[in-house]
């Protein structure tokens, strides 16, 4: 790692270091969008509840109304319902995925028009939740408004960074909002610790807070260890020999966790509709019945959310991931190749399908354990809400942060292979 830094600031990669400094400038200005209140309102002091997880990913907008309050959050739910219309739902969809680069090309245009459509929606809900019943149409038209262009905005910083910069744009801003977070919560957790007092007191509230230090550390360090974990199936070609390719042994790679922090989102987005619904027709029997049973915060509501996430990790895994054991097998069968002991078709398949079935266990089971953490801190622990350990926020940290790493290393590498080729 030490030595791919040392390769970004080699006087031959200048336009590394350019791509580099661009996505800085652009996260700054993100930054500063998120200060900008929208005009005529106030911060949010009620709790959050199911949309703190919003709040989280737009770097704390949603908490200051600001500009930038639905973040992202329209366009992810947006390429959701699209991925989802390409599997066999709606046939034109299934036909332009197939279609390559022109297709790809419509599905993108037709997924920004969607995820504009639902910031719209989104924050014609949230006006209605947050300004109250005093303000008029044209005030809920207006922040609606001002919402929906702010996201548009975020879009299109979000495109430049994947033009100009590095990483994929709309995962870097996620990424950011959520790092932006990250001071004010260990702030907040040094004071809950760290109390007044003597100095005894103090100490053990130093040496606690070290200790959540080190729990949280070696949480990340447990989660770029599962996003790296990959079972390997040994593949074998009849039509090469054992000498092909230097004797290197051929694998179909699955990841433990596959199907990403998806599971998550989908089973947040899911599970708040209810709330959402609460909010909005303020119905006082509804939004009881929503408090008791379906929060996540409660144990009928933990365990939908479980269930949710593991039902989710298998669809995901097996549907949208396109890792499909039929495709599979066929490709293998069609290439010429075969697991060592297994007999290609039926039995090939049945193998690719239960190997698959039970790393997705293991992943799902990783994505409940990192979920469910912050719900049980909040309610087992005096800790405030702002304080999260694990949770969904950190599984995108990591991930998007693995993916950008990868990205310029391979940048870098292909740049000194290049060089290496020209002598």
């Amino acid at each position: 790692m030490f030595k791919g830094i040392k390769q970004i600031f080699s006087p031959g990669n200048k336009d590394v270091r350019n791509k580099i400094l661009f996505t800085l400038l652009i996260l700054f200005v993100y930054k500063l969008g998120t200060t900008v209140r929208v005009p005529g309102t106030n911060n949010i002091t009620q709790d959050l509840g199911f949309l703190e997880l919003l709040n989280v990913m737009s770097g704390g907008s949603l908490r200051n109304f600001s500009i930038f309050a639905l973040g992202v959050t329209p366009y992810i739910s947006a390429s959701i319902i699209i991925q989802l219309f390409q599997m066999d739902i709606i046939p034109y969809f299934s036909n332009l995925a197939k279609e390559g680069h022109t297709g790809r090309v419509k599905l993108n245009k037709i997924t920004r028009y969607v995820g504009i459509a639902m910031a719209f929606l989104q924050g014609l809900v949230m006006s209605f939740s947050f300004l109250g019943e005093s303000a008029t149409a044209i005030e809920y038209l207006r922040v609606s408004v001002i919402l929906t262009a702010g996201t548009c905005f975020l879009l299109w910083l979000g495109d430049e960074i994947t033009r100009k910069g590095v990483g994929n744009g709309i995962s870097i801003l996620i990424m950011a909002g959520i790092l932006i977070s990250t001071p004010s919560m260990m702030v907040d957790a040094f004071g809950s610790f760290v109390v007044t007092g003597t100095v005894q007191e103090v100490a053990l509230g130093i040496t606690k807070f070290v200790l959540f230090l080190l729990v949280y550390v070696a949480i990340i360090v447990g989660v770029v260890f599962i996003e790296k974990s990959e079972r390997r199936i040994p593949i074998q070609y009849s039509n090469r020999t054992s000498t092909a390719y230097g004797a290197k042994q051929t694998y179909i790679p699955f990841k433990l966790n596959s199907s990403g922090v998806m599971p998550v989102i989908f089973a947040s987005s899911l599970i708040s509709i209810p709330s959402l619904i609460a909010a909005f027709v303020k119905n006082d029997s509804f939004s009881l019945f929503v408090n008791s049973y379906i929060n996540y915060n409660t144990v009928t509501g933990f365990i939908l959310y479980v269930l949710l996430i593991i039902l989710f990790s298998y669809l995901y895994t097996f549907m949208a991931s396109g890792l499909r054991p039929k495709e599979l097998s066929e490709n293998l069968n069609k290439q010429g190749g075969y697991v060592p002991g297994i007999r290609p078709g039926k039995e090939t398949k049945t193998y690719i399908s239960k190997v698959l079935s039970r790393t997705t266990f293991l992943g799902a089971l990783f994505l409940v354990i990192i979920a469910g953490l912050p719900i049980l801190v909040s309610n087992f622990s005096e800790l405030p809400t702002s304080v999260t350990v694990g949770g969904t926020g950190l599984l995108i940290v990591v991930g998007v942060a693995l993916e950008t790493y990868n990205q310029i290393e391979s940048t870098l590498s292909a740049r000194k292979y290049e060089r290496g080729y020209r002598r």
